[in-house]
This record gives C-alpha cells, sequence and structure tokens, in this order.
C-alpha cells in the first residue's frame, strides 16, 4: 500500500510541473534560452549539480523534482544518482537511512529528523523518489546548534566540541569565505539586527554552514565513485559559483560543478543581465505571482 501511494505522489508531481511550463523560464548564464532537458544532458561529465533555491518558491521546487527525476531516468543504471540536501542537518542521517532502508515509518523519520516546515508539499517528493529508486540521501546541513555557537562565539566555540560532535562537521578549521563571497554577504545583511551582534562571527557561521554542506558533498562522491550528485540549497549559498562551490573546489580541486539558479521574479520571461547573468550556469525564473510555500 505504502509503495502505490509513493507511486501516486510522484506521478501527482510529474503532472503538476507537465501543467506549468508557463510558470517559469531557463536560460543559460549568459541570458540564453534553454531547457529542463538542455540541464540534464550536460550532466553527463559533472560530479555534482547546486540546485539553488529561494526557499518558498513552490514552482521552483517543481522544477528541482523535475530536474532530479531526468537525472536519475538518464543515468540509471550506468551511474548512480544522489539526492544531497541542505534541508536535513548531518547529525539526522542515520535517522534518514533508516527511513531509506524501510526500518522506521514515515511518522517516526519526521519525529526524529527535524524536518523544515515545508518538507512534505517541497521536498518529500524527491526524498520519496529516491527512496523508491534505493538511492541514496545525504543530510549535508551542519546542525544548527553548531552553527549557532559559531554566530555567538566565534569559531574557537567548536575547539570544545567531542570528537564525535566534530565529526557531523566539515574538518576544523574549516576555510575562510573568500573576499568576493564575504563582500556579498556583509552588503545582504547590511544593518540587520543579525549583523549588529558581531558579522565577523555570523560570516564564520556562514562559512560553517557552506564548508560541512561541501565537505559532506565531497564525502558522498569519494564514496560513490563515478556518481552523480544532486544538491539542493538556497541559492545564496552557490549562485555565482561562490561559498558552497568555493568549499567544495578545496576538498575536490579536480571537482567538475554545475550551479543552477532557481529565483521567483515579477518578469520571469524576460532575462536581466544586469540582475541575473552568470548567477549560475543555468538560470531558472519562475513566476513571482505564485502562492508560496509555507515554511
Amino acid at each position: 500500500m505504502f509503495r502505490i501511494l509513493t507511486l501516486i505522489l510522484i506521478a501527482a508531481v510529474t503532472q503538476t510541473f507537465s501543467q506549468s511550463p508557463d510558470k517559469y523560464s531557463v536560460f543559460t548564464g549568459k541570458g540564453e534560452p534553454s531547457s529542463i532537458s538542455e540541464i540534464v544532458n550536460g550532466l553527463d561529465g559533472v560530479d555534482v549539480v547546486f540546485l539553488g533555491e529561494l526557499h518558498d518558491d513552490a514552482v521552483g521546487h517543481a522544477v528541482q523534482y523535475e530536474i532530479f527525476r531526468q537525472a536519475v531516468e538518464r543515468n540509471s543504471p550506468r551511474r548512480r544518482v544522489t539526492l544531497s540536501m541542505e534541508m536535513f542537518e548531518s547529525d539526522v542521517q542515520i535517522i534518514l537511512d533508516e527511513y531509506l532502508k524501510g526500518l522506521i515509518s514515515e511518522n517516526h523519520f519526521l519525529l526524529s529528523s527535524r524536518p523544515w516546515g515545508n518538507y512534505k508539499t517541497d521536498y518529500r517528493p524527491l526524498v520519496e523518489l529516491a527512496k523508491e529508486r534505493k538511492l541514496d540521501v545525504v543530510a549535508a546541513n551542519a546542525p544548527r546548534r553548531y552553527v549557532n555557537m559559531v554566530s555567538r562565539g566565534g569559531r574557537k566555540a567548536l575547539d570544545g566540541l567531542s570528537k564525535e560532535a566534530k565529526a557531523w562537521l566539515a574538518p576544523l578549521p574549516y576555510a575562510e569565505a573568500s573576499e568576493t563571497y564575504s563582500k556579498k554577504f556583509r552588503s545582504l545583511m547590511g544593518s540587520s539586527g543579525e549583523a549588529s551582534m558581531g558579522i565577523d562571527n555570523i560570516l564564520s557561521s556562514q562559512s560553517l554552514w557552506d564548508a560541512t554542506m561541501a565537505y559532506t558533498v565531497a564525502r558522498s562522491l569519494k564514496k560513490n565513485k563515478g556518481s552523480l550528485v544532486v544538491h539542493l540549497n538556497g541559492g545564496f549559498h552557490t549562485e555565482g559559483r561562490l561559498g558552497t562551490v568555493e568549499h567544495f573546489l578545496k576538498y575536490r580541486p579536480n571537482g567538475r560543478v554545475r550551479v543552477v539558479t532557481i529565483k521567483y521574479v515579477d518578469d520571469f520571461r524576460t532575462f536581466d543581465k544586469a540582475k541575473y547573468e552568470d548567477l549560475g550556469d543555468f538560470v531558472v525564473l519562475t513566476d513571482a505571482k505564485e502562492p508560496r510555500s509555507k515554511r
């Protein structure tokens, strides 16, 4: 019965996507018209594709699902595809694995894994497809309690963690943010209340986030040689090939990367080069008038 329900869910998402081509446009990073198929077909020589999202973008989540689905269909069985997600923290990997293997119920999985509020509507379809196809799903994010430690007390706050706790993070000391990323981050934070708490520590906590996601992706590729990782994260982490991408290339210098940046805008049919050029190898613009996902 559960398998039937899963197949119904996946079919419903696929149908929803097929009915919404007028809600998004796909472009290359230089603004040339493109397509989901072109994105997927270009992944043959790639190690990881980073899908950068706005977390409440319902159309964007449908696009992510379709990229993942097509990547799985195109690569099976000759190449393994892994789903990696910012939306789960590394210390719940064992719980995620137990669920994927059918050892625990979905109810217990959700009770124990701290899913985001929009998990069922936006991320569950991808996880269920991975489960159905017996694919790995990576809980890529640093545990928030440790990110918070850094934002309050700086990098040195992590020194007091146990060996077991440090295993859930990128190897310490993790790299500093690049100058370009740092400048972009500081500009985004501006004079916000968070920034007033100490922008240097907050940037360091952001880098812990980026580095841990990058490290878990690199570790997955080392474990599954020749595989393709499809990684989901907030767009800021990877747009312009900064942040998580920069850290990934420190862990895997010869890594082959694609970045897809997905964002909702008022005029999703027009590529404004001043705003969107080189935000990714591909840029997907979705209709800002569509209802938002509830987090």
